[in-house]
């Protein structure tokens, strides 16, 4: 029974497949197209399924799709590929652009994982064709035959996974031969993907052979680039005689040997993440509402917390009643890991222990987000456990709080990412100044060490090109101060740490913040947090520690 009450456990944890689609098969199939536009002539793209984690032993995480997958399909289940064709495909149905495979029905794995979907039911889904998992390695021969095959980078990250079958009334556990991990061998075998694969070596061939006389300084500061962020580069000598060689049109010697080196394969890793930033970041109608759910209820979170904060609270137990809010309006998931950090945890840019026990009078910082169907918020606050600033942390939180300000009053098409920051920034060196704190600009930097903005959507930093800004486009704004202890300022700041993170749609004629209704300047919270709370009546039987 026990070793029966394991294996639950581990296939619970491995196959709760999370919230299906909530938009409309059509949206899909749309994206998709729109998609296609973008690939090149007699290209393919391949996109996989994301792998199932294991967290420990016999048990896995979760099950969340690779967002790149779901974003074009809304298939949220495992061991799964999706195939787009830029030029039609003929089989004995017809021409088609498209095939998604899947895995294949039995009755015996999904009275154990839950419920798969018959390629009749799955081909409802709007996919032009259909196939079972077990068909991909048959077809996946013919991807020599296009002149580019575009797919994201492997990633060594995914374990061979079992399953089990029935045989003569016995259970047996064996290899399962068709999952991800077995996909995935295929697909390199016919791509003779070379297992010396280097990612930025290949990068800086692509680059040369991009080379012209016009564009020679450019290709050359890309390479250095690459040699920056591996050194070994420089032991090749191809890309090695292009950065020295000073001979005039030296980079078609340097193009012929590069050519000959890649004539055996047709891989592509650079397009395909390109295309999904070009159409990630500007968000559909339907995107946009799921979004505006997902901050909605990452709102109230904040503000049931705000009400409900007293001194004797614990970091977890603030996180709780966040995420008890998320469960009550159906999100099941956050976005990223919750991080509750009072006094120098807030200082800890992606702290998510959240372990203090005892926050006392302290700042806290919560930065937390619901993600509804995919889709996750992203809104910081910080307060004060007590319910009122103090002196210290109310400069603080007025410096950060008129940076935010500037640079949501600023968020307009048009302007870039880096001039949102820029005014952000300097408004946070200026304020710093004025206390005492720092005496030139450049040392903000020091209190202020991460960037203002990044799109949100199917990630929390969703992707995008990070250019100017366009209508339609869902990013964050948020500054932050953080003054840890023995930091060369005045002790009074120290153990310090203030955010503050709204989620912006950008518009046509300005900006909304989706996340206004969660109060963000001072007043605003400290007046809230003198309000009642629901949660005050809330008050669980103790329980006796049994080991001391």
């Amino acid at each position: 029974m026990k070793n029966q009450f394991l294996l639950i456990l581990s296939l619970f944890f491995s196959f709760g497949f999370g919230q299906n689609s909530k938009l409309s098969t059509e949206h899909y199939q749309n994206k998709r197209d729109a998609f296609r536009d973008y690939l090149p002539q007699n290209s393919v793209a391949v996109l996989f399924s994301a792998p199932i984690r294991n967290r420990a032993n016999d048990v896995d995480y979760v099950y969340h799709q690779d967002p790149n997958f779901f974003y074009l399909t809304g298939w949220h289940q495992p061991h799964s590929v999706l195939m787009i064709y830029k030029n039609p495909q003929r089989d004995s149905e017809g021409l088609y652009h498209e095939k998604i495979y899947i895995p294949e029905r039995d009755d015996y794995m999904e009275m154990w994982n839950g419920k798969r979907y018959s390629k009749d039911q799955v081909k409802k889904m709007g996919f032009d064709r259909v196939a079972e998992r077990t068909d991909f390695k048959k077809e996946v021969q013919n991807l020599p035959h296009f002149d580019r095959v575009l797919f994201f980078e492997f990633k060594n990250d995914i374990r061979n996974q079992t399953m089990y079958v029935l045989k003569n009334g016995a259970r047996y556990k064996v290899d399962d031969p068709h999952d991800l991990f077995d996909l995935k061998a295929a697909f390199r075998e016919a791509l003779n993907f070379p297992i010396d694969f280097n990612r930025l070596r290949h990068s800086a061939y692509q680059n040369i052979m991009e080379a012209d006389g016009d564009n020679l300084d450019e290709i050359k500061n890309e390479l250095r680039s690459l040699v920056v962020r591996d050194s070994t580069l420089m032991e090749d000598d191809i890309i090695k005689d292009f950065l020295e060689t000073p001979v005039q049109n030296f980079y078609l010697e340097a193009q012929k040997k590069t050519a000959f080196i890649l004539r055996n394969y047709n891989f592509d890793l650079e397009t395909l993440p390109a295309i999904m930033a070009d159409m990630r970041e500007i968000k559909s109608k339907s995107e946009i509402n799921l979004l505006k759910k997902a901050v909605a209820i990452s709102v109230v979170g904040q503000i049931e917390v705000m009400k409900a904060m007293y001194p004797g609270m614990s970091e977890r137990e603030i996180q709780g009643i966040h995420e008890f809010v998320y469960r009550k309006y159906g999100a099941p998931h956050q976005g990223y890991p919750s991080i509750v950090g009072a006094g120098e945890n807030g200082c800890v840019l992606h702290y998510i222990e959240n372990e203090k026990e005892d926050i006392q009078n302290q700042l806290v910082l919560m930065d937390l987000g619901a993600e509804f169907y995919g889709y996750t918020a992203d809104v910081t606050r910080t307060i004060p456990a007590n319910g009122e600033f103090s002196a210290e942390q109310k400069a603080l939180y007025q410096i950060v709080y008129d940076s935010q300000e500037a640079a949501i009053q600023a968020a307009r098409v048009g302007i870039s990412f880096r001039e949102l920051y820029q005014l952000s920034y300097n408004v946070v060196a200026k304020g710093l100044i004025e206390l005492g704190i720092i005496s030139e600009p450049g040392e903000a930097r020091r209190y202020y060490p991460h960037g203002l903005s990044h799109h949100i959507g199917l990630d929390v930093h969703d992707s995008g090109n990070y250019g100017n800004l366009e209508a339609d486009m869902v990013i964050t704004i948020e500054p932050g101060i953080y003054i840890p202890e023995n930091s060369p300022c005045d002790p009074k700041w120290w153990n310090i740490g203030i955010r503050i993170e709204d989620d912006i749609l950008v518009q046509a004629d300005g900006s909304l913040n989706l996340s206004a209704a969660a109060p963000r300047d001072w007043q605003g919270i400290e007046a809230l947090m003198r309000e009642e709370s629901a949660l005050q009546d809330f008050i669980l039987p103790k329980i006796e520690t049994l080991v001391e």
